[in-house]
């Protein structure tokens, strides 16, 4: 926000409240509002934001006892970070071997003319280990249309064909192929399993090392805001299996705009995506 601005508005908000005897309070925000500035403040201040964010979370309990409470866990897990341990090219053992168990691999960005790029290849490899590990879990390949000359092509189609190809059963794969983000990887991966196969219980994901948190992170704030909390139709995610790709690392913007789309809010979450949010409007200074 302007320097200018932020003047002006200060001397209209003390000239308002000399109007009205020093009684003036600004309007009340609302639980999208409380909702939007938490995740936004600490995923741009980070350490520096904490304070503000856990005031408006307070906010948000006062305001929405249930949405204040479910954010607080999911903005709690977001600064706890990784806390399962990160497993390498396959899943560990102890997991269900049932139909109870979904592995979840995560699509990658296709090459122009719709060929997979070589991450997203190991990222199957990773998943096809997995599943003759697990030889009655389900496996979901997610990912959209992300090839620019052949619309038609998507990722999970392009996963499922090779899976399906180097022996997993057709029975076994279930494609989601809309999502265009890795927190709408989340979104319509949860919605397939809640609508149509309530015997999973238990997600795996698969993907590359630095993308595992916060597709972690997304998917279980997905379960917290839209699942059966404390049920037997919660879905939770027990574990993960990672190809350990070349140095990458997500901003902590990522995760914000991520769990700003999981509320619906695509606009808001391409803006921070795209880093044209105006921050400052949020400063906890």
């Amino acid at each position: 926000m302007n320097f200018f601005i932020k003047i002006i508005i200060a001397l209209i908000l003390a000239i308002l409240s000399l109007i009205n005897g020093g009684a003036y309070t600004p309007p009340k925000k609302t639980v999208k509002e409380l909702i939007e500035e938490a995740v936004v403040t600490y995923g741009y201040y980070e350490d520096a934001g904490i304070a503000r964010s856990d005031e408006l979370l307070q906010q948000l309990k006062e305001a929405d006892p249930v949405q204040g409470e479910r954010w607080s866990k999911i903005m709690g897990m977001w600064r706890a970070g990784l806390r399962q341990k990160m497993n390498y090219d396959v899943l560990p053992d102890g997991l269900p071997d049932t139909d109870e168990l979904c592995i979840v691999v995560l699509g990658f960005e296709l090459q122009d003319d719709g060929q997979m790029r070589n991450e997203l290849v190991k990222r199957l490899e990773i998943a096809l280990a997995s599943a003759n590990k697990y030889k009655h879990a389900y496996i979901v390949c997610t990912g959209g249309g992300t090839a620019s000359n052949n619309k038609k092509i998507t990722e999970a189609g392009q996963m499922a064909k090779w899976i399906i190809s180097h022996g997993i059963e057709e029975s076994r794969v279930i494609i989601e192929n809309r999502s265009e983000t890795t927190a709408q990887n989340a979104i319509y991966t949860y919605e397939i399993l809640k609508a149509s196969y309530p015997q999973v219980k238990k997600i795996a994901i698969v993907s590359s090392d630095y993308h595992i948190e916060p597709s972690i992170l997304f998917f279980e704030a997905i379960s917290i805001l839209r699942g059966d909390q404390g049920t037997d139709r919660e879905i939770k995610v027990v574990s993960n299996a990672a190809w350990k790709a070349p140095e990458h690392v997500l901003s902590v913007l990522f995760r914000a705009g991520g769990l700003i789309e999981i509320t619906g809010d695509e606009k808001t979450a391409k803006a921070i995506y795209n880093r044209t949010y105006d921050f400052e409007s949020v400063s906890p200074f």
